[in-house]
């Protein structure tokens, strides 16, 4: 597909008038007779169709007033420059997400991939894994690729990132450990978001079934978790639990936490929070249904009512609604097998 119809793909809508065809494409015209043999070529492949009723420009060659992009009919070509380019680009560069997208995002990240083709086809996956910003400038020579311009997308859609053996790179999992059951085979840990409550269980840790205590640090958790398994190289069944602020922001970190690491909501905690008055504020807070709803059905129906009324009246429960006995007694004494 060349580069005057993935222009003409980009336009968002279905249909568009002569200027504004003309303003798309006139960085690759020089003159009108350029521009308007183009049109008509458009036109004879079926990708530009006349809107009869807008008539044609006195103008020779005469133009549409109004044409209708026919997307369809460009796809065709655009599905050849896949094929092509997958008989070209190591066998292990998936491109199949690419037929279900905007060719817009095919142009845009071809360059890119090019690049890792280079790369794989002259040194093969790395055995030894880097941290995200050297793998980078080894693939495309910008060390700020992978994780701030777009480029762990681009790895993940064409199967690439997992193998490519990348270290992540964010700040340090802030965690404290309860040597009781650093040999067991199967350990769990709380997740809890604010330092308040961290620093409120840590002189009981001991005490308690968990295995870490984690400080989430607010949204900092949703990355740093990434660090686990290297901060923490013990082999055993791994379950982590959460306790956050029972308001919209803190739902919305535990299921952005949870779509990366399975992270159950620490019920005794929230239970002991439901049964204290809800504070007022936060309704300034933007509601994410989905994580709302995900939270929910871990509660009995009671419960998950009482939370959606509190929310919807733009109340909240605070971690800090427990005061620091409460929650050490709760650390203590729940049953968290289950």
């Amino acid at each position: 597909m060349d580069e005057v119809t993935k222009r003409i793909a980009t336009f968002a809508k279905k249909t568009i008038n002569l200027d504004e065809l003309q303003q798309l494409l006139n960085p690759f015209f020089s003159s009108y007779t350029d521009f308007a043999e183009a049109v008509r070529e458009f036109e004879r492949h079926q990708v530009l169709v006349m809107i009869r009723a807008s008539g044609r420009t006195i103008r020779t060659p005469a133009l549409a007033n109004r044409y209708r992009i026919n997307k369809s009919a460009m796809s065709g070509d655009y599905h050849k420059e896949l094929q092509h380019y997958r008989s070209k680009l190591h066998r292990a560069i998936s491109l199949d997400s690419y037929y279900r997208s905007d060719p817009e995002l095919w142009a845009s990240d071809l360059p890119d991939l090019i690049k890792v083709d280079h790369y794989l086809k002259n040194h093969g996956f790395p055995q030894e894994a880097v941290p995200a910003p050297e793998r980078s400038f080894e693939l495309v020579a910008d060390e700020k690729w992978i994780d701030e311009k777009g480029g762990r997308e681009l790895l993940e859609k064409t199967g690439l990132y997992a193998r490519l053996n990348i270290l992540p790179v964010s700040d340090p999992l802030m965690l404290a450990i309860n040597p009781r059951f650093i040999h067991e085979s199967e350990q769990t840990h709380l997740i809890v978001e604010n330092k308040t409550t961290y620093q409120g269980l840590l002189p009981v840790l001991k005490q308690t079934r968990f295995a870490t205590l984690i400080y989430g640090c607010g949204k900092a958790v949703i990355k740093s978790i990434e660090q686990f398994s290297m901060q923490y190289p013990v082999r055993a069944a791994h379950r982590f639990l959460y306790f956050g602020d029972l308001d919209r922001e803190g739902l919305s970190i535990w299921y952005s936490l949870n779509q990366k690491q399975a992270a159950e909501p620490a019920l005794p905690f929230y239970e002991a929070c439901l049964k204290k008055k809800a504070a007022a504020g936060k309704a300034y807070q933007q509601a994410r249904s989905t994580a709302i709803d995900a939270f929910l059905t871990h509660f009995p129906k009671p419960e998950a009512q009482q939370i959606q009324s509190a929310l919807q009246n733009g109340n909240y429960y605070p971690q800090e609604i427990l005061k620091t006995n409460e929650l050490q007694q709760i650390g203590r004494e729940a049953d968290w097998k289950n």
